[in-house]
């Protein structure tokens, strides 16, 4: 009776093991719900203390003291903290999977110019990174392909659905232009061609492409469609932005009266020196996505903690920036902390927070559905035990997309779970 009693056992625990390796997508919000008597990070700046926020049909509708509420699903969060989801402003996320295998990769595409690849249409949602990421409160992320030296359209993805076409937040809302690098290393081989001098020639060709591009659309009719001119309508009415990738003061005053030529709205993405030419950005309207904190600094001489105080520069000088982690290596789980790392050098936690939520959203163009916690707003909210800027605290208890509750299982924490019995860990 013993034996059969654990074979049964084994047997339950296998079906319950295989039922947790899939993860469905929430039905959308069925019934209004209360999140009350909880610490609210408003993503402005504000907080409020012993607050509520209720929400219906995917929206919130308001936000306010703790009071009672008729009708509602009430979640007490007494204790806990309240933030607005967080965003990733440049990631692969959905592209590239496992890095060291190449039928898992589907960032890059063959030639230099490839303004007509769409990003979107390669999203896989059923990568086991999305389930990781969004338990560290991430639930939209910019995502980004790589390439050539136009790389093509990034799109807003939230994550939580079935395909790429449900998980679109908002489509093709940039295109990306990797600024070739104007580094002249002095351990080079004198014999080959200049790099600055080749650099030059790739600019000139993509200046040739958009002035190409511009006489098309004064076109009134075309005989014939080009997909890649059509592809960057976008940035002559300023529907799209024009991401360059680059770091370096010289790369980026090239990239901004390169645009400037065109009538580009322009985001920096990178931007190591960015905080050298500030007073530059601001004038000409230029925002930085930092690409991520935890690293060492691009020139040898420069402070080996650059990376950490730059937000704390770009605040101070009134900058637009926020914050991105499009690390491989930590596979974009480390973006709350790369913001808490510049909370130590000299970021108040609410700016910070700001960083990855409220200023991402701003320099995306979505912040008039997300990036804060406000009346008439997606409801992107996270629920916290801890600090979700602090990797020793933070732990997502609670998440919700578009009033969506989603499933905070992953596959790390089925892992864990199977070995803990292996092993009889209590």
């Amino acid at each position: 009776m013993k034996k059969i009693i654990i074979i049964l056992s084994t047997f339950l625990l296998i079906i319950q093991s295989s039922a947790q390796e899939t993860m469905y997508p929430a039905l959308g919000q069925s019934q209004t719900i209360a999140l009350t008597h909880a610490t609210i990070h408003i993503g402005n700046g504000q907080v409020l203390e012993d607050g509520m926020i209720v929400f219906s049909n995917g929206k919130i509708t308001d936000v306010r003291a703790t009071a009672p509420v008729a009708d509602a699903k009430v979640i007490d969060c007494s204790g806990k903290q309240i933030y607005p989801g967080l965003i990733d402003a440049a990631t692969n996320l959905g592209l590239d999977e496992i890095s060291a295998v190449r039928s898992t990769r589907d960032e890059y595409e063959l030639g230099d110019i490839n303004s007509n690849i769409r990003s979107v249409i390669a999203y896989n949602t059923d990568s086991k990174i999305i389930n990781t990421i969004r338990c560290n409160g991430i639930l939209l992320c910019n995502v980004v392909p790589q390439g050539g030296i136009i790389s093509g359209s990034s799109s807003v993805m939230q994550l939580d659905a079935w395909n790429w076409e449900d998980a679109i937040y908002k489509p093709d809302g940039g295109i990306h232009f990797r600024m070739p690098s104007l580094i002249r290393f002095s351990f080079g081989d004198p014999s080959q061609s200049d790099p600055v001098k080749d650099a030059l020639e790739q600019i000139e060709k993509v200046r040739i492409f958009f002035r190409e591009a511009k006489a098309y659309f004064d076109e009134a009719k075309h005989e014939h469609t080009n997909l890649k001119f059509e592809a960057v309508k976008g940035l002559f009415n300023k529907t799209q932005t024009f991401f360059v990738h680059c770091e370096l003061v010289k790369e980026m005053m090239i990239a901004v009266e390169f645009a400037k030529e065109f009538g580009f709205h322009t985001v920096i993405i990178g931007g190591t020196d960015s905080w050298k030419i500030t007073d530059y950005l601001k004038e000409n309207n230029i925002a930085v996505i930092i690409n991520e904190t935890h690293t060492l600094p691009v020139i040898q001489d420069d402070d080996v903690d650059l990376p950490y105080k730059t937000p704390y520069l770009l605040q101070q000088a009134g900058v637009l920036y926020c914050l991105a982690d499009n690390n491989n290596e930590t596979r974009y789980k480390n973006l709350s902390y790369n913001a808490g790392t510049a909370v130590a050098y000299g970021l108040t936690k609410e700016q910070a927070l700001q960083a990855i939520t409220y200023n991402a959203a701003k320099i995306l163009g979505i912040d008039d559905r997300t990036g804060t916690i406000e009346k008439g707003k997606d409801a992107n909210i996270i629920v916290t035990d801890g600090d979700i800027l602090d990797m020793k605290t933070s732990n997502v208890i609670y998440a919700f997309i578009q009033g969506r509750q989603i499933n905070l299982d992953n596959k790390q924490k089925q892992l864990y779970e199977k070995y803990k019995y292996k092993y009889n860990i209590r």
